[in-house]
This record gives structure tokens, C-alpha cells and sequence, in this order.
């Protein structure tokens, strides 16, 4: 009679670990899911070089209204290139210029020049999520994002602009400084291109980007126009890009301190 219980315990006890471990197997594979589209999407944005001029329209919640234009270039591959942001109008910001220095495992090193102090400064991780300029970006927002500094999680699918995409959750690792407790990105069936991101302090929605006027430029699929809301603050900042370029030849030294100053 001793042997029945046994066996019945055992039975149950086989049927208990199957369920746990296919819970987890099915786990696993969403997260090897999100990543991997994370990956791909990653990869078909690859270029060695791009350039562009940028129009940035920011719209305070009183309706006020300001332009700015900035020319950009990046050199290398994702998570160490390296990216240069010059102003070029109005003539109040003219000159000042951000170099971002990307990382691989840790957050990027970031150097604003002023011409009007005629010195450069470096950015501190403290202080990356304040405005970059007057817009509604973050001096962090203009760092490149690394499939490999985030954990991601899938999460329901949804629709944004008529466009079917797929929802993932990244959260920062813990090598990586962010202001941002976590992200949610809309990655587009389509072409994988990224169609909105959600950026989250804790529990609050703190910055929201959208990509649109989607186009295909020399074989890379290219959002024309990215609006960046600050949802606490209630303004929003439009950059619209014109002139890009990809895989243009760039030399090594104009991603410089010194080259910044000049």
C-alpha cells in the first residue's frame, strides 16, 4: 500500500517539471524572438557612413514655435561609431556642435563645443536625459542604440500608421547608464524598420518618437521625418532630414575634439 503514494507522487511530480519546463522552453523563445527582430532590424539599418542636413521645428504647449537646422555625420558601425551634430541656424546657435562617441558595452562619451565660450565640454551621464538645445530630444536620444546593450521581451502586436508591427520591451542592461527605465519599440513587418519608440522612467511615459515619410534610399529604408514628444512637458520637436547620404567617404579625424572646435 506504502508503494502506491510513491508512484502517484512521482507521476505528478514528472507531469509538474514537463509543464515548467515548457513554460520556460516557450519563454526562451519569445525572448530568442524579440531579439532576433531586434537583430535583423539592426542589421538592414547598416551602413559604414551617413550624412544628412536636418530642419527641427519644436512646438512648445503654448503654441510657440522654433527652428533650428543642424547638419549630421556618423562613421563606423553600430555601437562604436562615432556621430558629429553641427548647428548651422539661427545665427544664436550656429557653430555649437555635439560629438558622440558610441560604445559597444557601455554609454556613449559626449562632447558639446560652444562658440560663443570657444570651449568644449564634456556631457555627464547625470546629466543626459536634459534637452539637447532647446528640442524635445534628449543629449541621450542622440546616442546609437545597440541590439546587444538591452534584454527584450515580446509583447502583443499592433498597428501604427496602417502599418502591422511587432511591440518589443527592451530594457537597458546593467552596463548600460540610461535615464530610461525601459523602452517599447514598434518594429514594422514590413521592413523591420522601427515605427515608434515609448520611453519609460518607472512607470510613466516620459518621451515619445514616431518615424514617418518613410523611404527606401540606396537600398536602406529611411524615416524622413522623426517626431520627438516630451509628454511631461507637453511640446514636441520635428526633425525632418534632407540630402542623405549612406556610405559616403568620411575621413577618421573630422570625429574629433579638435576637428570639433574648428
Amino acid at each position: 500500500m506504502s508503494a502506491r503514494p510513491t508512484r502517484s507522487l512521482s507521476a505528478a511530480s514528472v507531469v509538474l517539471w514537463s509543464a515548467i519546463l515548457a513554460c520556460s522552453q516557450a519563454a526562451t523563445a519569445a525572448d530568442n524572438s524579440a531579439r532576433t527582430i531586434m537583430e535583423e532590424a539592426q542589421r538592414r539599418t547598416e551602413s559604414e557612413s551617413e550624412r544628412y542636413e536636418g530642419i527641427l521645428r519644436s512646438t512648445e504647449k503654448s503654441g510657440k514655435t522654433s527652428e533650428k537646422r543642424w547638419t549630421y555625420e556618423r562613421l563606423g558601425s553600430h555601437g562604436g561609431a562615432k556621430s558629429v551634430i553641427r548647428f548651422i541656424a539661427p545665427a544664436e546657435v550656429k557653430g555649437v556642435a555635439l560629438l558622440v562617441v558610441n560604445h559597444v558595452d557601455r554609454a556613449s562619451d559626449q562632447w558639446m563645443w560652444t562658440p560663443a565660450l570657444e570651449r568644449d565640454r564634456r556631457i555627464a551621464t547625470q546629466d543626459r536625459g536634459t534637452r539637447f538645445f532647446g528640442t524635445d530630444f534628449s543629449f541621450e536620444d542622440l546616442e546609437e542604440r545597440d541590439v546587444d546593450q538591452f534584454t527584450y521581451e515580446l509583447l502583443d502586436d499592433d498597428v501604427v500608421a496602417g502599418a502591422p508591427c511587432w511591440r518589443i520591451e527592451a530594457t537597458p542592461r546593467n552596463t548600460k547608464a540610461s535615464q530610461y527605465t525601459r523602452s517599447i519599440f514598434w518594429i514594422r513587418k514590413d521592413h523591420h524598420l522601427t515605427a515608434r519608440i515609448e520611453s519609460y522612467v518607472k512607470e510613466s511615459l516620459v518621451r515619445r518618437l514616431d518615424y514617418e515619410d518613410v523611404r527606401q534610399i540606396q537600398g536602406i529604408w529611411t524615416a524622413l521625418r522623426l517626431s520627438m514628444t516630451d509628454v511631461k512637458r507637453g511640446s514636441t520637436t520635428v526633425l525632418s532630414l534632407t540630402k542623405v547620404e549612406y556610405n559616403v567617404p568620411l575621413a577618421e579625424d573630422r570625429f574629433s575634439l579638435q576637428a570639433l572646435r574648428q
